[in-house]
């Protein structure tokens, strides 16, 4: 029998979907389980958006640009507007979802065994593509003792040699929720331009901010300009991870014209999708405040929590909406199956994203989970008791002395 390429048998399991057949089997054997998995929002999508799929008037679902239409580009500029990050429709290219644009840039800027600097934990899809451009991660070390902030800049310098090519942060970041302060920003744009490197930055979360700090983009740093790629996406925006619409944004032309070659040969990027996520950019600001609103609510509720258990730790997320928390586990993988194999407290259990999937370094995370907010607070508050039930009897429970 053909052999399976070395690609295909290096490409990691997503450890935020590889245990869905055990939550799948667990709700076949009638036990609730309480998803904390998955960055997938539970808020309405915006009624600007479902009105206009259902109002559509047209005879063909036709192809649309490689680049996305016209019009959605041109809104698309007052958006960022907003947030002092001054582009051109030119300078924005859509893709299908974030994680696209992730692909394609990497595709476009990456030789093969080129490496690209990423803070870790990271989003562990970042891997996946990383393969698919045959590129290596190289991953820095952040700690949960340190609530996940940068190091400092001689262990990026430690790390960079003649195959560097380029620096891939996530800010607010997925999954430790970590916001990237302004020195922070300062230092990763010295970097990129002492070793002329590319920024990847993946910025999908920049609506859920909760520090009162500015959101530092790394399209608002100065002198990296032709460096910076931007990665965005409408999923977590507006509720409509289902419509796969995102974006990649650069002013650096040769990075968009190669671009455009990988767009071109997937035709184009999702219709429907793209007439939602226009209309979406029309949606009343009461919307948007309120989805901060809920979220902020969550945050706390989860947080203090998660810090309410015994032998349980969280930083204060700044960002997005996750966190990284440590359990008093042998193994949190170990332990997320057992809750779904094993485990229930009144017909309900609850289902995590073991954090080991978001570290390289073996070892690392072991006793770690990450956390999404994005249920509900009364579903947040029975999870959180669940939980604590489940670490109650846990046969693998580890206290620390």
């Amino acid at each position: 029998m053909p052999q399976i390429s070395v690609r295909g048998l290096e490409m990691p399991e997503s450890p935020i979907r590889k245990l869905a057949p055990l939550a799948t089997a667990a709700k076949n054997r009638g036990i609730k389980v309480y998803h904390l998995n998955i960055g997938q929002p539970d808020l309405p999508t915006p009624k600007v958006a479902i009105d206009a799929i259902r109002n559509i008037d047209r005879e063909i679902l036709e192809y649309s640009p490689s680049q996305g239409y016209l019009g959605y580009r041109k809104k698309l500029v007052n958006y960022y507007k907003k947030y002092n990050i001054n582009v051109s429709p030119d300078d924005i290219i859509i893709t299908c979802g974030g994680s696209e644009a992730v692909l394609f840039a990497f595709m476009s800027c990456l030789n093969p065994g080129d490496e690209i600097i990423v803070p870790e934990p990271a989003y562990a899809n970042y891997m996946a593509f990383a393969i698919s451009a045959g590129a290596k991660i190289r991953t820095i070390a952040t700690t949960i003792d340190e609530g996940f902030s940068l190091p400092k800049v001689e262990k990026f310098e430690e790390l960079i040699n003649d195959r560097t090519r380029a620096i891939l942060i996530c800010n607010p970041n997925n999954p430790t929720g970590y916001l990237y302060t302004r020195r922070e920003m300062n230092q990763i744009r010295d970097l990129v331009k002492k070793y002329d490197l590319y920024l990847f930055s993946d910025e999908v979360y920049r609506e859920y901010i909760y520090t009162g700090s500015p959101y530092i983009s790394a399209c608002h740093l100065e002198g990296i300009e032709q460096n910076v790629v931007l990665i965005d996406s409408v999923s977590k925006r507006y509720s409509e991870c289902g419509i796969r619409i995102g974006a990649l944004i650069t002013k650096n032309l040769d990075v968009r014209q190669a671009v455009m070659k990988f767009c071109q040969a997937r035709l184009s990027p999702p219709l429907i999708g793209q007439i939602a996520a226009e209309a979406s950019l029309d949606v009343p600001e009461e919307y948007s405040r309120s989805v901060y609103d809920e979220y902020v609510e969550r945050r706390k509720c989860l947080i203090d929590g998660l810090n309410r258990i015994p032998g349980v730790y969280s930083p204060i997320p700044m960002g997005a909406f996750y966190t990284v928390a440590k359990l008093p586990v042998d193994d949190s993988e170990k332990f997320c199956r057992w809750c779904l194999e094993t485990f229930n407290y009144e017909g309900e259990t609850v289902m995590m994203a073991p954090a080991s999937g978001f570290y390289t370094t073996p070892g690392a995370g072991y006793n770690q989970v990450r956390i999404a907010y994005v249920l509900k607070k009364e579903d947040l508050i029975r999870a959180l008791f669940i939980l604590r039930k489940a670490l109650e009897t846990y046969p693998g429970r580890v206290d620390e002395e």
